[in-house]
């Protein structure tokens, strides 16, 4: 190859370069739009407060293992194998080997580089992983140990969960025994006894406190008729005399006077009031 054609190729790949630049600078120039001062609409980042209480379990787990079916927890147990082992001298993967991991002091486990939080929580090994502890966690890992590592977002289900709780505590040559059930409604029924229902009124002459109503003022209590002795004797009317005179005829009664029939001993006349 001659000087020449070597000249031609290299002038054609500088011209291309050349016109690239050149386009860009050009769509630049004709294209640009300038920052705007001020964004459209700020985002504001808002931050849970860390005094919120955790998350907690409506239904107590000792009363949801009763009815928990382990070989239903292990389906479940098939999630959690990509970060942890459940085999006894198993490995540690992204999350330390779970055999045996029922009552086992937290963050103690040989070899696993555990998360400050993890730590902090477990207060040197004196908290263990109980049966509430393991619900409260696969509930909600970061609600109970707030700032762990574990990236995983917890089962809401409660079955579900008491399945793999149930299936956990299998990971063992000694099982830990199952906690005793709690009663539900014994505490809400004992409050509830103590106070009248809604709409109930208190018996009749029950008070706060045992305190007797003080008695009201005379005047606003009605006066009652005086109860009458039906044992004594009925006061009767005076009668009138109406016993003939001496000239023989009746005693005639006053205007306005009432009349009273006559005896019935003689065939005394009716005497006939005064017109």
């Amino acid at each position: 190859m001659d000087s020449f054609e070597f000249n031609k190729i290299l002038g054609a790949v500088l011209g291309v370069v050349f016109l690239a630049f050149s386009a860009s600078l050009v769509s630049d120039w004709l294209f640009h739009s300038p920052a705007p001062e001020q964004a459209g609409y700020a985002i504001e980042e808002t931050e849970v407060a860390s005094s919120a209480a955790p998350e907690e379990a409506a239904v107590p787990i000792a009363n949801l293992l009763q009815n928990a079916d382990a070989a239903r927890g292990e389906t479940s147990f098939k999630k959690c194998t990509a970060c942890h082992s459940g085999e006894k001298g198993g490995p540690n993967k992204v999350g330390p080997d779970l055999w045996d991991i029922v009552n086992r002091p937290i963050a103690t486990h040989e070899g696993f580089a555990y998360s400050g939080a993890m730590k902090e929580f477990s207060q040197g090994g004196q908290e263990t992983w109980t049966f509430e502890h393991l619900n409260d966690f696969l509930l909600s890992p970061k609600g109970l140990v707030r700032g762990t590592a574990m990236g995983f977002a917890g089962i809401k289900k409660d079955e579900e969960r008491a399945d793999l709780i149930a299936y956990l505590r299998t990971l063992s040559d000694n099982p830990a025994p199952l906690p005793e059930p709690e009663a539900e409604d014994a505490t809400a029924q004992g409050e509830a006894g103590g106070a009248p229902a809604e709409g109930e009124q208190p018996a009749e002459g029950e008070q706060s406190g045992g305190e007797q109503p003080a008695p009201q003022d005379d005047q606003a209590q009605p006066q009652q008729p005086p109860v009458q002795n039906p044992d004594a004797p009925v006061e009767q009317p005076a009668q009138q005399n109406n016993a003939p005179t001496g000239d023989g005829s009746a005693q005639q009664p006053t205007q306005g006077e009432d009349t009273q029939p006559p005896s019935t001993d003689g065939n005394q006349p009716r005497p006939v009031p005064a017109q």
